[in-house]
C-alpha cells in the first residue's frame, strides 16, 4: 500500500483502550474492520431503516447496504488520495452501528425521550456500541478498536458530551478536524445516501423523470445519457444517470482534494488535525451537490408517505420507552448491569439496538 505521509499508519496508531498483543497476519485497522463485521450490531443493520421501513419492500436500502456502499466509495477515494483504505473501510462499516430502528425519525423520537437524561446522538451511540455494548470478549466490554477508528466513527458530538470523552472529544472542544480518512468517510456517506435515496425514491414511485429533471445537475447528465443511448428502458436510464453522476462527483472530490492537500503539504496525521478540512468539492460541484441534497429533502424526506412512516415510528419508539420505564425488568439483564447510569440510558441502549421488525413485534406483543 503506497501511503502518503499524511495518511494514518496502523504501525503508528494511538492504540486501543485495553492493550492487546499484535496480530501477525493483519494490521490493526484490518483487525478492527473484521471485529466490526462479526459484531451483532453490524448484523442488525440488515433490518434497520434507511428511508423506507424494512417491510416496505426488499429492494430498498437498509442501514447495512448503505454502510457497504459507503465503504466502497470511501475505499475508492482513499486509494486516489493515498490514504489508508482499511481504516476508511472500518469507519464506514461502523459509522451507523448506533442508529435506532426507523431511521432518523426513530433517532429524533429517542432523543426526545432522553431529553432529561443527556439526550441521544446516534454518532455517540455508535461509539458506545463499539466501546461498551458489544459483548464478545472475556477481557473487556466493547470491541476495543483503535483510536483512529473510534475518531472516525464520532462524526458529530455536542461539546457537553465531548467533555466526557477525554482525548477523543478534544477536537470538538477546540474546533480541530479528524484524520483525513474520517473526512473521506464523511463525504462518502453523503455521496452514498444522495444517490441511493434518489434510486429508492424512484423505485417507490415518489420520483419520476419529470420531477428528477427539475434538478439542473440530474437534467444535464440525463440529456447526455439519452443522447448516448436511444430507446433505453427507464430503469436502465436511471442507473446510467446515477452511475455517471457518482463518477463526476467522486472525480471532482478526488481532484479538488488532491490540489488542496498539495497546497498545504501536510506531513503527518497530526498536521491534518490542526488544518481546516482538506476534503471537499470544487465550487461548481459543491453547488450541484447542495442542490441534490435540497431536492431529496424537499421531495423525498418531506413526502407524505415518508412523513407518515416517520410519525408511526416516533409513536412506536415513544410507546416502547414509556413501557420500559414502567416495566424496567422487561429489558434484558445485559442492559441492566451498569448501575452507575440512569435506567433511562439502559432503556435507550436497548431500543437503539432493535431492528425495525423487532421493535414492531414488541409493540404488538405488549399491546401498545
Amino acid at each position: 500500500m503506497n501511503l502518503a505521509p499524511y495518511a494514518s499508519n496502523p504501525a503508528k496508531t494511538k492504540g486501543r483502550i485495553y492493550q492487546e498483543s499484535k496480530s501477525t497476519s493483519r494490521n490493526d485497522f484490518q483487525r478492527d474492520r473484521d471485529r466490526i463485521i462479526h459484531s451483532a450490531s453490524f448484523r442488525r443493520l440488515q433490518y434497520k431503516t434507511q428511508v423506507f421501513v424494512n417491510h416496505e419492500g426488499d429492494m430498498f436500502r437498509s442501514r447495512l447496504t448503505h454502510s457497504l456502499e459507503v465503504s466502497q466509495i470511501a475505499r475508492a477515494i482513499a486509494r486516489s488520495l493515498n490514504c489508508h483504505e482499511d481504516l476508511c473501510e472500518a469507519v464506514a462499516l461502523a459509522h451507523d452501528l448506533g442508529h435506532t430502528p426507523f431511521g432518523h425519525a426513530g433517532q429524533d423520537a429517542l432523543n426526545h425521550c432522553m431529553k432529561d437524561y443527556g439526550g441521544f446522538e446516534h454518532n455517540l451511540q455508535s461509539l458506545r456500541v463499539v466501546d461498551v455494548l458489544e459483548k464478545k470478549y472475556a477481557n473487556f466490554n466493547g470491541l476495543n478498536l483503535t483510536y483512529e477508528v473510534r475518531e472516525g466513527i464520532l462524526k458529530h458530538c455536542s461539546r457537553k458530551n465531548a467533555k466526557n470523552l477525554g482525548e477523543l472529544g478534544e477536537r470538538f472542544i477546540h474546533g480541530h478536524e479528524p484524520i483525513l480518512e474520517a473526512q473521506i468517510v464523511n463525504f462518502a456517506d453523503e455521496i452514498a445516501y444522495i444517490h441511493h435515496d434518489i434510486d429508492d425514491g424512484f423505485r417507490s414511485g415518489i420520483f419520476n423523470f419529470e420531477l428528477l429533471e427539475t434538478n439542473d445537475f440530474f437534467n444535464k447528465v440525463s440529456d447526455e445519457i439519452k443522447n448516448q443511448y436511444k430507446n433505453i428502458a427507464p430503469e436502465q436510464l436511471l442507473n446510467e444517470i446515477l452511475r455517471a453522476m457518482m463518477n463526476l462527483i467522486i472525480s471532482d472530490l478526488c481532484n479538488y482534494s488532491l490540489e488542496v492537500i498539495r497546497q498545504h503539504n501536510p506531513q503527518s496525521p497530526e498536521e491534518i488535525r490542526l488544518l481546516k478540512p482538506l476534503i471537499g468539492f470544487s465550487v461548481g460541484m459543491k453547488k450541484h451537490f447542495s442542490e441534490l441534497k435540497s431536492f431529496s429533502r424537499t421531495h423525498l424526506y418531506q413526502h407524505i408517505r415518508v412523513k407518515e412512516m416517520g410519525s408511526q415510528a416516533k409513536w412506536a419508539i415513544q410507546s416502547l420507552f414509556n413501557f420500559f420505564e414502567k416495566n424496567y425488568e422487561r429489558i434484558p439483564q445485559s442492559y441492566r448491569l451498569n448501575e452507575s447510569q440512569p435506567k433511562e440510558r439502559s432503556i435507550a441502549d436497548y431500543i437503539a439496538g432493535m431492528t425495525d421488525r423487532f421493535a414492531n413485534q414488541l409493540v404488538k406483543q405488549y399491546s401498545l
